[in-house]
């Protein structure tokens, strides 16, 4: 992508869960019934390999057994029919984006789909299973762990995010908690630099009043209703 899109759309765990895909931080998501100290940590890697491993591939066997839903195809039609406006900047590690036809696509905490050595950095297409013992390509060590962003852990890409943010027309967030830093202080970078932000989402999220408009409901109803007025 050449010079800043003019739209940036922020997506998180809300626009997979129609998927089927769970959520982290509801009521009922994946850190009320695991600990996430332990399991998605690089401590939790270094103490228990075995039990982060199995976490992540069971999470990674889901992922592939889903498939984007409407939210995810109207956001790849937008791009399609915007080609260089568009920016999807997601906090999810699922491929559904991709699935969907999305291209211009930043994982800010990285993917399920690729690993990363511990040991060396080298990162690689990720197996069905990783397992504790599994060497690293590059170096030989057995330290490959899924290349994504644990607790404690800088998020990947974001001096591009920032550049992006700051000459953006239009910041869209869509299934947003606003509970997880830095994402959710993109609408305020955003609203710094002269955009209009919108929120699409099921509830109100930590941070819905620093938007110009909050829009409830389901992302498979708000997101497709949304890009056709951009299209409009």
């Amino acid at each position: 992508m050449t010079g800043a899109p003019a739209i940036v759309v922020l997506t998180g765990a809300g626009i997979s869960a129609e998927s089927g895909l769970g959520t982290f931080r509801d009521t009922d998501g994946l850190w009320a019934r695991f600990d996430p100290m332990r399991l998605a940590t690089p401590e939790g890697f270094a103490a228990d390999p075995a039990a982060v491993l199995d976490f992540y591939n069971a999470r990674r066997a889901n992922a592939r057994n889903s498939g984007p839903n409407a939210a995810h195809f109207a956001l790849a039609r937008l791009e399609t029919c915007k080609p260089g406006e568009l920016l999807i900047v997601t906090q999810n590690v699922d491929d559904l984006h991709e699935r969907a036809g999305s291209r211009a696509v930043i994982h800010m905490h990285g993917e399920l789909a690729r690993a990363l050595c511990a040991a060396c950095g080298a990162r690689w297409e990720a197996p069905p299973v990783m397992r504790p013992e599994d060497p690293c390509p590059a170096c030989g060590r057995p330290a490959t762990r899924p290349d994504v962003v644990w607790f404690g852990e800088i998020p990947y890409r974001m001096e591009e995010i920032a550049a992006a943010l700051a000459g953006c027309r239009s910041f869209v967030a869509i299934g947003t908690s606003g509970q997880v830093w830095p994402a959710a202080g993109f609408v305020e970078e955003a609203r710094a630099a002269g955009a209009r932000c919108l929120e699409l989402n099921l509830e109100r999220s930590e941070v819905s009043d620093r938007f110009h408009e909050v829009r409830l409901g389901r992302a498979t109803d708000l997101v497709p209703a949304w890009v056709a007025e951009v299209l409009a």
